[in-house]
C-alpha cells in the first residue's frame, strides 16, 4: 500500500521561502503523477501544483504561478514544492496526492492522499 508523508511546513514571515516534501513509500504507484492541494480554514480545497510521472509536465494554480515550483526526485520517490515570496494568503494545510490519470488540477483524479503539513505565513 502506497503511503505519502508530507513535511517541511512551518511558520514563516511574508516574503520568506519554504520547501515542502512529499515522500512516497510502497508499490509502483509512488512513481505516478503527483499534485499539491491546500486548504485554509473555512475555505475550499485549492489546487496548487502537479507534476507528471516523468517530471516533464508541470501545472500550477493561478495564485501560485511564478512563485511556486514543483519538482520530483524519481530515485527517492519524493516530490517537492518550492515556495518563494510567501504571502499571508498562502497559509493553509498542504496535502500531496497521487493521480493515476496524469498531472491534473482536478481533485477527483487523485486517489491517495497524505495527512498534510501546515504552512503559516504570519508577521
Amino acid at each position: 500500500q502506497v503511503q505519502l508523508v508530507e513535511s517541511g511546513g512551518k511558520v514563516v514571515q511574508p516574503g520568506a521561502s519554504l520547501r515542502l516534501s512529499c515522500a512516497a513509500s510502497g508499490p509502483t504507484l509512488s512513481s505516478y503523477a503527483r499534485g499539491w492541494f491546500r486548504q485554509a480554514p473555512g475555505k475550499d480545497q485549492e489546487f496548487v501544483a502537479a507534476i507528471s510521472s516523468t517530471g516533464i509536465t508541470m501545472l500550477y494554480g493561478d495564485r501560485v504561478k511564478g512563485r511556486f515550483t514543483i519538482s520530483r526526485d524519481t530515485a527517492n520517490n519524493t516530490v517537492y514544492l518550492q515556495m518563494n515570496s510567501l504571502k499571508r494568503e498562502d497559509t493553509a494545510v498542504y496535502h500531496c496526492a497521487i493521480s493515476r490519470y496524469g498531472a491534473s488540477q482536478d481533485v477527483y483524479r487523485y486517489s491517495i492522499w497524505g495527512q498534510g503539513t501546515q504552512v503559516t505565513v504570519s508577521g
